[in-house]
């Protein structure tokens, strides 16, 4: 099969596609002919070797964590999947950017969704949910999204609405009309965020969930007055001295089940900025590494 590859840590000159050997799924996987594959932040920076101390792989690697495909191989013990199913969902840390991928969680990929929007939605959705999750019932509540324009910000404020949430999201100008179209109020991160937010909401808010780790952690805390109703899923750095709790993505099946359905009922639709044939997936790296993506990058197959 075609895969992406990086034989050594570094830039994005590293990646090359090559032919590799087929993979097969362990006891409780599947395998599926990748349609698209999701691009996001960890992967770039697991290749670089930013990440090797937390997440060594093995040497070359297939980037990629998420895709969506069709099932065309059943691992030992699989039960509710069938041969031809369209899924997506996550594998690894690697892996997923090539033609054909071992998923470890998965879910049925709802008719609403196009390749691209599904590949997007794995990684996003349970990283978003994990968070949410971490925050308690969202119904009635107002929470404020840090980072909100992103894949896992814009999946957290559709899944939030979605949950019964008035949801505020920082975001630079650029993105406050697409924050608007989510269902969001949108406001400008940094300085004077507890003003605005204030003249937003007035009644306060209620909780907070970081995707961005952007040194903003203590001011988020401070705006809501206890730490415990901060939750981030990015900022690994401040939130043990905060007492801030860190939330990391899992494989979770049932995330992606929910994701799904609130997919198919069109409340929550991963939000795409720009798609890149395999031969590209260099360009999508280092689009990513810029750190002003709007949703997601997807690689197509």
């Amino acid at each position: 099969m075609r895969a992406a590859r990086y034989h050594e840590y570094g830039g994005v000159e590293t990646l090359v596609v090559e032919q590799v050997p087929d993979p097969h799924p362990g006891p409780g996987e599947i395998r599926i002919r990748v349609a698209a594959a999701g691009v996001n932040p960890i992967d770039w920076k697991v290749r670089s070797g930013a990440a090797r101390e937390m997440l060594p792989v093995e040497l070359p690697a297939i980037p990629g964590r998420d895709a969506v495909g069709v099932i065309d191989e059943l691992g030992d013990g699989v039960r509710g999947a069938n041969l031809g199913d369209r899924v997506f969902g996550l594998g690894g840390v690697t892996g997923a950017t090539a033609e054909s991928a071992v998923l470890s969680a998965w879910a049925p990929a709802p008719d609403t969704w196009s390749d691209a929007e599904a590949a997007g939605a794995g990684l996003a959705s349970v990283t978003a949910m994990g968070g949410l999750n971490a925050l308690g019932p969202l119904q009635g509540r107002t929470l404020l999204v840090e980072g909100a324009a992103g894949g896992v910000g814009s999946a957290a404020v559709e899944i939030a609405l979605a949950h019964g949430a008035t949801v505020i999201g920082t975001a630079s100008e650029r993105n406050h009309a697409f924050l608007t179209s989510l269902g969001a109020v949108p406001t400008t991160y940094g300085t004077g965020l507890a003003e605005r937010l204030r003249a937003i909401a007035p009644e306060g808010i209620d909780v907070v969930l970081d995707t961005a780790a952007s040194g903003s952690l203590a001011d988020l805390v401070a705006i809501v007055g206890d730490a415990a109703r901060v939750a981030t899923v990015a900022d690994h750095a401040n939130a043990p001295r905060l007492g801030v709790r860190v939330v990391n993505a899992e494989n979770n099946p049932a995330f992606l089940t929910e994701a799904a359905e609130l997919g198919r009922q069109g409340r929550y639709t991963p939000r795409v900025e720009h798609t890149y044939p395999l031969d590209q997936i260099a360009d999508a790296h280092a689009y990513a590494e810029r750190g002003r993506t709007r949703g997601k990058l997807v690689i197509t197959l």
